[in-house]
């Protein structure tokens, strides 16, 4: 795989997923309590043997250098050809920041011609799944494709948030339409979309090509999905590749956890009996960085005179936790919480050093790294309340607190009041 480089796109400003994108990039959001999303994608490189990389990051990109520095760097050897290097934005043309996926390439075009592959993996930071891209790889070679587009099958509201595809009987594409309202179903199936997975693989020198020739339209939005794969279908061999789950053959997983809803129903399926995604596959295992600490404690059983019990149901607890006398229930537990006496969390999501206080209740939310929620407070039980007290609150219900949002002094407040 030496003639092959990985270009994981990591700079969007995943807006959407404020407030946690508030202070850091999508890409290194937490998830699954111990992971960051990216991790996913790097995980897939690895375990795909692509051992040379560039991440192209943008907005707020300190955590997630951070967290590939101390937990990445060391998987790749130098003197042997491999790498994972961090490209930040290089501003080459008009001190501007990318204006689209593939004038983030563009822009690092001297960086990926310097390393001379013979194919180049295109693949987005962002998304939570499991794909082995040796396979994808060796699809384009095999059908001597210019370029190969990963293809998921979806349901059509879903697909109007993709690019949609149209293909023959070779799979080979021959419409490419990107977020319409009514995007075209696959013949003979009116149920589902082919759906581009934003995953692309080039011939190097093909792809080096088109980076420049889209360069100079003024009218291009200088994106793959928008202009490059459209203007391309009909002059040259572009193939769509059909997702291969390497845990569930037949159902494949696959997450844009673009939304705070989307994000909270990805994480909350982890904490079911037989999730769709294996964390704890030892074939195709997802590495992140595991930070030196104790593993998870669960104190005050069910025998005291005082009714306290530190008890998880259904739970993901990570290292670092304890349950000090409360109870956890269908939850994710980051790194680092304390659950304390009498206190209940339940269907919720708590990043690392969250800590909630004797007899706190919280329901149905997502707290952010190190809020403390103290004594009695109640969280998730009334909308208009949480969202009086500055909190974002989703369409389904779901309680947000950011970093900045501790609600210690608004408690305070009201006890004076």
């Amino acid at each position: 795989m030496d003639n092959i480089l990985a270009v994981i796109l990591a700079g969007g400003k995943g807006s959407r997923l404020e407030p946690l994108t508030r202070d850091r990039a999508k890409p290194a959001v937490p998830f699954g309590g111990a992971y960051r999303i990216i991790d996913f994608v790097l995980s897939n490189c690895l375990n795909s043997g692509l051992r040379r990389m560039l991440v192209l990051t943008q907005y707020k990109a300190m955590s997630l250098d951070r967290h590939i520095n101390l937990g990445w760097r060391h998987f790749f050897c130098r003197e042997l050809g491999e790498f994972l290097d961090i490209l930040p934005p290089q501003q080459r043309i008009d001190e501007q920041w990318y204006q689209g996926t593939a004038d983030a390439v563009y822009q690092n075009i001297y960086a990926l011609e310097k390393e001379r592959p013979e194919y180049v993996v295109i693949l987005a930071g962002d998304h939570v799944y499991k794909m082995n891209y040796r396979a994808m790889v060796d699809y384009h070679k095999q059908m001597n494709a210019d370029i190969t587009v990963g293809a998921l099958r979806v349901d059509p509201i879903e697909a109007r948030d993709f690019g949609v595809m149209e293909v023959d009987a070779e799979d080979r594409i021959v419409g490419f339409e990107e977020k319409v309202q009514n995007p075209k179903t696959i013949p003979g199936d009116p149920h589902h979309c082919l759906a581009s997975m934003g995953i692309y693989v080039f011939k190097a020198r093909f792809l080096f090509e088109q980076l420049c020739r889209d360069a100079t339209k003024s009218d291009s939005k200088h994106d793959f999905g928008r202009n490059i794969i459209p203007s391309l279908i009909h002059t040259h061999r572009v193939f769509a590749f059909p997702f291969r789950d390497e845990n569930r053959k037949n159902d494949a997983y696959w997450r844009d956890v673009g939304t705070l809803d989307a994000y909270y129903e990805a994480n909350l399926d982890l904490v079911t009996i037989d999730p769709q995604l294996n964390l704890y596959d030892e074939q195709w295992p997802i590495r992140t960085h595991q930070v030196n600490i104790p593993p998870p404690k669960f104190v005050f059983g069910s025998g005291g005179h005082d009714g306290r019990a530190g008890v998880a149901l259904d739970s993901v607890v990570s290292q670092g936790c304890i349950i000090s006398g409360g109870r956890v229930e269908r939850s994710i537990l980051s790194p680092r919480v304390r659950i304390n006496s009498y206190a209940h969390v339940e269907g919720s999501i708590l990043f690392e050093g969250v800590n909630v206080s004797r007899y706190a209740r919280v329901r149905n939310a997502i707290i952010d790294k190190g809020v403390v929620i103290p004594p009695g407070v109640q969280i998730g039980f009334n909308a208009d309340e949480d969202r009086a007290r500055g909190f974002a609150v989703t369409d389904k219900g779901i309680v947000v607190i950011a970093k900045a949002d501790g609600v210690e002094h608004l408690v305070d407040a009201e006890r004076v009041a």
